[in-house]
């Protein structure tokens, strides 16, 4: 995969955004200041979509001419129709959402391809801490406490995979990559993936 020619913006949307195919209808859910939505339009022609809580997020993307609506996102996409989106993308989200299930059917509905990424708990610091520190995560791509993380899910790249496969989506692509939250940096994983990788990026279709 070459991520070469992406800007500079989050490596993990560097690698969804070489996923997508040119020309492509696109919603990308939670897409904060609309780094790939401009992207894609810019460089594969998109017809992109956002939807965004953050109404200064919000404004900045309509600010850059994008089509970003304010919402929750569980709500919203019961709004559109099947099959409506050749992709829909949920970025670093999926581990903060209180019915995944409900909500992946939902996407699975409106698009053909499904791209979700996420952090992996099953990261080799993540074992460590617990084995050795006895104490809940916190590392580089796990920075919150116990207390004030966002996370109510805790997800590996071997979960998922099971999940996919008993609520009956096919896992059409599979990438494990290492990186930081908010970093522009990174790289691929090819080898003891569940071990190595921070981020997992499924993409899904349903079956």
């Amino acid at each position: 995969m070459n991520i070469e020619k992406v800007e500079n913006f989050r490596f993990d949307l560097q690698v969804i955004a070489e996923v997508v195919e040119p020309g492509s209808r696109v919603l990308d859910l939670g897409c904060g200041n609309g780094d790939l939505l401009a992207w894609l339009k810019e460089n594969k022609d998109v017809q992109g979509t956002g939807i965004e809580q953050d109404q200064k997020k919000v404004t900045n993307c309509i600010s850059r001419g994008l089509t970003v609506l304010q919402g929750d996102l569980n709500e919203e996409v019961e709004d559109y129709p099947d099959n409506y989106f050749d992709y829909v993308i949920l970025s670093q989200t999926l581990q903060q959402v209180f019915a995944p299930n409900k909500l992946l059917q939902s996407l699975a509905r409106i698009g053909r391809y499904v791209i979700v990424s996420f952090p992996n708990f099953s990261h080799y610091s993540i074992r460590q801490g617990l084995l050795l520190r006895g104490m809940a995560p916190k590392n580089d791509h796990l920075p919150y406490s116990w207390y004030d993380t966002p996370n109510i899910r805790v997800i590996t790249l071997k979960d998922f995979r099971i999940f996919a496969r008993e609520v009956g989506y096919s896992i059409v692509k599979e990438i494990a990559i290492n990186t930081n939250p908010k970093s522009t940096k990174g790289h691929i994983i090819q080898r003891f993936i569940n071990l190595r990788a921070t981020y997992g990026i499924f993409v899904i279709a349903k079956q």
